[in-house]
């Protein structure tokens, strides 16, 4: 993780080299009795995440390893949850030690003791240490064995099968498995398949997009610099991923770390990609209009309609609606703007879709947009274009829509006030009669509701 001093993480690589057949050192293991839980100790600090919730008394909780810096990409950090198998709660605990794993291995089931210690947000998540006034510091190596103990038992760990879209907070620290995804297509061209964390722009940590196969959202695998692994290729197939539900370094994002590479496991060689439509880029645009709005005659905080568009609510109940704002934020006037905030929706997924165009009867057409976000968070948008739907809302599905891969849409890491050009979307290759839609995917929850923002939708042909 970013937590890394970067000169003793080199010396651990280096002078640690993990066993190939581990066994923990052999010590005397004393039975502990345990007077409460880990669920009970997170639910306490959860009610209130901004103080520090520091223990005076001699109460003991068991817990079982579910991290190992095995291979260097976890470092002075131990995650341990409450049970091997559907755990309901998790802790991140810093401690001044390293090679942990060679005494708390992972599975091994630990007691600790809390006397003395204390639970506070560390990067957003429930951390246990030492306080030092409101921060969470390391454990001191003199004292990690008085803390943590070990039992006999090596559990067997089963990690909690999830969806991305059930990221959250009661989820973090968990061990977790997410099936049916791949990463990026863009991450795995078969003639230079990026790293796990040894790109140019990796300084601290690789974040690689994983994508679903199933229709659930995508979400980011974090890699240390450092860790042994570092430089391997990603794997271009799918399958599932096991790893730790936590957050990235700034709390902006929620990532999975893996232990070790083989926490990957892309046994199916066939991918899912979306098939694409793309003409590349145009030069210029044509000087004939086949479809133009900026959405000056709707009206604010109602449904976008009119001048031919169909407003289609594929799940969810939020539909794209006019809006106008001012400020950091401001509108281009009057713009279309997909929020699902407070519509209490699992899963919000609302479709804006142009009227059909003649693409025979015409030549060199072009399409230019622009987008905005008030921070996109984990929520997204995509243009498509089906040239065999009907234009019928109970056969949308049934028609095979293609993403204009050319066209540049903003993204969470665009400024949330700037406007993003989509370019000049090259469409002179398409045959037929056909649609264009601009598609959004979100939810009510916290990391999935990011609001998505259009206008200038112009489409030209010579």
């Amino acid at each position: 993780m970013k937590r890394i001093l970067p000169f003793l993480s080199l010396l651990i690589i280096v002078s640690c080299a993990p066993e190939d057949d581990f066994t923990a050192p052999a010590v005397t293991i004393t039975p502990v009795e345990t007077n409460i839980d880990l669920q009970a100790v997170v639910g306490m600090f959860m009610q209130d995440q901004e103080r520090v919730l520091s223990f005076d008394k001699d109460l003991v909780l068991e817990a079982y390893v579910v991290s190992s810096d095995e291979a260097g990409n976890f470092y002075k950090e131990m995650v341990v949850q409450d049970k091997p198998e559907q755990p309901r709660a998790g802790l991140n605990i810093k401690l001044n030690m390293t090679s942990y794993y060679q005494f708390y291995n992972f599975g091994r089931k630990v007691y600790i003791h809390l006397n003395g210690l204390s639970v506070g947000q560390v990067n957003g998540i429930a951390t246990l240490g030492v306080a030092d006034g409101n921060q969470i510091v390391n454990i001191p190596e003199s004292q990690v064995t008085l803390h943590i103990s070990r039992s006999a038992e090596v559990a067997q760990i089963t990690p909690k099968l999830i969806k991305a879209s059930e990221f959250g907070d009661v989820l973090e620290n968990l061990y977790v498995q997410i099936e049916n995804v791949q990463f990026n297509k863009l991450l795995v061209i078969p003639q230079n398949p990026a790293t796990y964390a040894a790109e140019e722009n990796d300084e601290f940590d690789g974040e690689r997009l994983v994508e679903s196969c199933a229709g659930d959202f995508p979400f980011i695998i974090s890699t240390s610099t450092y860790a042994d692994f570092a430089a391997l290729k990603l794997p271009t197939g799918s399958g599932s991923v096991q790893g730790i539900l936590t957050r990235d370094f700034y709390d902006e994002i929620y990532t999975i770390y893996m232990n070790l590479p083989g926490d990957i496991s892309f046994s199916n060689n066939t991918r899912c990609d979306p098939e694409t439509y793309n003409c590349g880029l145009a030069t210029s645009g044509g000087s004939k209009i086949l479809f133009e709005d900026d959405f000056s005659l709707q009206k604010n905080n109602k449904p976008v309609d009119g001048k031919g568009w169909k407003n289609i609510i594929q799940e969810g109940s939020r539909p794209w609606e006019a809006f106008t704002a001012t400020g950091a934020n401001a509108s281009l006037g009057r713009s279309a703007r997909m929020r699902p905030a407070g519509s209490g929706d699992a899963r919000s997924l609302s479709w804006l879709i142009t009227p059909k165009i003649n693409f025979d009867t015409n030549s060199a057409e072009v399409l230019r947009f622009k987008t905005s976000t008030s921070m996109a968070n984990g929520s997204f948008m995509e243009v498509l274009i089906s040239i065999d739907w009907d234009g019928s809302e109970e056969n949308l599905l049934k028609a095979e829509w293609k993403i204009l891969s050319a066209a540049n849409i903003a993204a969470n890491n665009d400024f949330f006030g700037d406007w993003i050009s989509s370019g000049l979307v090259d469409l002179s290759c398409v045959t037929g009669k056909g649609f264009i839609a601009f598609r959004y995917t979100g939810s009510d929850h916290s990391y999935y509701n990011g609001i998505y923002e259009l206008d200038d939708v112009l489409i030209t042909a010579d």
